[in-house]
Formats: C-alpha cells, sequence, structure tokens
C-alpha cells in the first residue's frame, strides 16, 4: 500500500459549488476509484486551499491511473471541477493535483 497527499486551489468564489459537488459525488465515479485500487481517500479544505488524502492498494498504479483517465464518466466529473480548481505553479508537468511528501506518519 502507497499513502499520497496531494493539493491545489479553488479558484475564488468555487468553494460551495465545489462542496455541493462533493456532498453527491457520481457513483460511477466512486465505483471507478474503488476499481482502481484507491482506498481510504478523503479531501480537506482550508481557505481555497484542498488537501487529498488517499492509499493505492493496486500493484500497477501506471495502468489503473490509465484506467480512470480513459473513463468517460470520470472524465465528465473532471470536466465540471477542473474550471472550479486552480493547479499549484509548482506541481510536476504532468500533474494537476500536486503531490506532496510525506515527512512523518504513524500508525
Amino acid at each position: 500500500m502507497q499513502r499520497f497527499g496531494m493539493t491545489l486551489r479553488l479558484k475564488r468564489g468555487a468553494a460551495e459549488s465545489y462542496k455541493a459537488y462533493h456532498r453527491s459525488v457520481w457513483p460511477e465515479v466512486l465505483e471507478m476509484i474503488t476499481e482502481c485500487n484507491i482506498r481510504n481517500y478523503s479531501i480537506y479544505f482550508k481557505d481555497d486551499i484542498l488537501f487529498s488524502y488517499f492509499e493505492y492498494h493496486g500493484s500497477d498504479m501506471k495502468a489503473d491511473w490509465a484506467k480512470m483517465a480513459a473513463d468517460t464518466k470520470t472524465q465528465e466529473w473532471w470536466a465540471v471541477m477542473k474550471p472550479l480548481q486552480e493547479p499549484l505553479a509548482s506541481r510536476k508537468e504532468d500533474e494537476w493535483w500536486a503531490e506532496m511528501e510525506e515527512v512523518f506518519h504513524l500508525d
């Protein structure tokens, strides 16, 4: 299992819309997240900053990410979410959510 922390910003004024969508995430999107071996997934919000935490339980993350990216309903969800989001300038070239470095963990 691998743990991930990621972050990005919401555009000014987008918080309430973003939260409303996440109160009722489309079932097909939730199913795809599970199918792609993501567990214990949370998103936190503060001052227009989002922090996500999840655990990856698969053996081929690249294939699972590609499966998720190819899913039509997930693409539709992302098309709704992207206009609300503002990725960090410091993210890697291929990232939307910027992956964070884990500096401490205690089970």
